[in-house]
């Protein structure tokens, strides 16, 4: 009796682009001046086109209304890019990793809030569980801006803020936002 061949150990799971692809690819999108007029703008409400992002991931390119914005969320298991195309745009996010499961309020140490403002070429990358929002604090200009996760988002996950207690008020999935 022959012993049989170990198998070959096959690679199943691809890596997908890192965060820093996933800006890169922000920043070329962005650059791409007809695509970015030709993105709709609403007066009322944010405006989106899904676009093809690098290696499996999902891509938007999202139109913000003077005044508008995301509220506090995360990306769940995704990480993530985003860069503004045009216009400026204000990301408050905590500098903590928040605990994923298990939990509807939490009371948030002092010091992790972080605020940037993203002038037309600036962006920014994050990895899994990247807890944020954006907002275009213009009173009289749109912002565009060009985002990608990988993988594409399982969920999104959305909190309300008071001071300093983080609550989590509800989960979205996919065919909540497609």
């Amino acid at each position: 009796m022959s012993a049989s061949p170990s198998p070959v150990p096959v690679r199943t799971s691809d890596p997908g682009p890192t965060a820093a692809e996933l800006l890169d690819f922000a920043r070329r999108t962005a650059a791409d001046t007809a695509l970015i007029a030709s993105l709709p703008l609403d007066p009322e409400g944010r405006t989106w086109i899904r676009l093809d992002g690098p290696g499996g991931s999902e891509a938007w390119l999202i139109g913000w209304p003077p005044g508008t914005g995301t509220g506090w969320h995360d990306h769940a298991d995704s990480i993530g890019a985003f860069l503004t195309a045009a216009g400026t745009l204000k990301e408050h996010s905590l500098a903590a990793r928040l605990p994923t499961d298990g939990w509807k309020t939490l009371e948030l140490a002092e010091d992790i809030d972080r605020s940037r403002e993203l002038t037309a070429g600036q962006g920014k990358a994050f990895g899994r569980h990247h807890v944020h929002e954006v907002l275009n604090e213009s009173t009289t200009e749109h912002a565009v801006s060009v985002h990608a996760y990988y993988p594409p988002l399982p969920q999104i996950r959305r909190y309300s803020r008071t001071g300093a207690v983080l609550r989590l008020e509800q989960t979205e999935r996919p065919e909540d936002w497609q």
